[in-house]
């Protein structure tokens, strides 16, 4: 007797929904590890190699110098000609401040200099007719003192006539008043003398008090043409408009930022390096630069400034074995020629790592060799950085391997 072999299990039977999802994890899995081994190897294969002994690396951010376009004297915005972003030029005008209040004061100084001026003419006026009255009063002296010397002698002539007979007593009475006449006019014409130049001192007293009030409403007048130039925020070198602190209306007070623009003819990153490192970065020394929004391209830059005081390391400083040295803070310039060439595309804040060769003797990897655009992209869209949207080509023997990406200091 045969015996009936039994049906299949449903989840042994061709087709099942069990079996297709085994299948399909199995196939996942496989993928996964697929991806996993390509990423391992392309790690591997980027991966930056280790730095030789001459060269040490730091992780920082590209800064630029900050300049604040601020008033000087306290008044309401009535103008703001630049936005956020855009670049400008030395003695480019920002801002334009209310100077209703500049110009009313204005006009009043010039009218009080116009009246000092007035004043100084009748003074002038006065003091001539003071110096012709000292003129008059002197030949009145003049005149007086020939009067006495003949009435003198006409005295002496009566006395001598007298005394021998030949006049009567009462000539030499008449003699003698007019000698006492012609002296007291004298006296009276030599007072008159000294009253005219007395006059003439106050005068020219009053002259010098009217040049004084001319000078005074001319340093008003040029106090309050300061006031009204430095109502026009102009830029005081070229550069790009960070932040827009205030909006037209706004009243504010001396000092009171409107703009803050960044010089990007100063550009460098600073970052930390430890004391046994420090100590061997030379002024000049060459950096290179990486930033983590570009990594195809390495910046050339120039060691400006280390710290000649150690300090703890800030935070920015990734790993705790770093954060518990003490660092010395390293500097390192873009040329400036170079950053007037990609000045759109330059853009402060970026990270990225830092690169100074503490011996000259010590060659590049082919990594850090110079790599730059060839020429800077203006279209929407730029990368980050020094980085154009167009892919650029290599500069003269760099090599087109990736640069050492961004990590912990060095």
């Amino acid at each position: 007797m045969l015996k009936e072999t039994p049906p299949p299990a449903p989840d042994a039977m061709p087709g099942s929904s069990t079996s297709r999802l085994k299948f399909r994890t199995l196939l996942v899995w496989a993928a996964l590890a697929l991806v996993i081994g390509a990423g391992f190897l392309a790690w591997q294969r980027l991966k930056p190699q280790g730095l030789p002994p001459g060269i040490a690396s730091g992780n920082g951010r590209l800064e630029a110098t900050d300049i604040d376009i601020a008033t000087t004297a306290g008044g309401r915005v009535r103008q703001v000609l630049v936005r956020e972003g855009d670049t400008v030029t030395p003695g480019q005008t920002l801002v334009v401040m209310d100077t209703a209040v500049l110009e009313t004061e204005l006009a009043r100084a010039r009218a009080q200099e116009r009246q000092a001026r007035q004043a100084r003419a009748a003074a002038d006026a006065l003091l001539a007719q003071r110096q012709q009255a000292v003129t008059t009063a002197s030949a009145q002296v003049d005149l007086r003192e020939a009067q006495l010397a003949l009435a003198t002698k006409e005295w002496q002539r009566a006395r001598d006539l007298v005394s021998k007979g030949f006049l009567s007593p009462q000539k030499l009475d008449e003699a003698t008043a007019q000698l006492h006449g012609a002296r007291a006019a004298l006296s009276a014409a030599r007072s008159q003398v000294a009253e005219a130049r007395t006059a003439v001192t106050t005068t020219e007293s009053q002259r010098i008090e009217a040049q004084a009030a001319i000078e005074t409403a001319q340093a008003n007048v040029l106090r309050i043409r300061a006031g009204l130039d430095d109502a026009v925020l102009k830029a005081p070198r070229a550069g790009r408009i960070q932040v827009r602190a205030a909006q037209e209306g706004e009243v504010l007070g001396a000092g009171g930022r409107v703009l803050s623009m960044v010089d990007l003819s100063d550009v460098y990153m600073t970052i930390f390096l430890p004391e046994t490192v420090a100590g061997r970065v030379a002024i000049g020394s060459e950096a290179r630069l990486v930033l983590d929004a570009a990594p195809q391209y390495v910046v050339p830059a120039k060691v400006t400034f280390v710290a000649s005081v150690a300090q703890f390391t800030p935070k920015t400083v990734e790993t705790a074995e770093e954060r518990q040295k003490l660092m010395f803070k390293v500097r390192a310039h873009v040329d400036p020629e170079l950053l007037a060439r990609y000045a759109s595309q330059v853009k402060t804040g970026m990270p990225g790592m830092a690169y100074v060769r503490i011996q000259s003797d010590t060659p590049w990897p082919d990594a850090l060799a110079v790599k730059l655009p060839a020429a800077p992209a203006t279209a929407p869209g730029a990368a980050p950085g020094l980085a154009p949207a167009a892919t650029p080509a290599a500069a003269p023997g760099a090599v087109t391997a990736p640069a050492p990406a961004s990590s912990s200091a060095r």
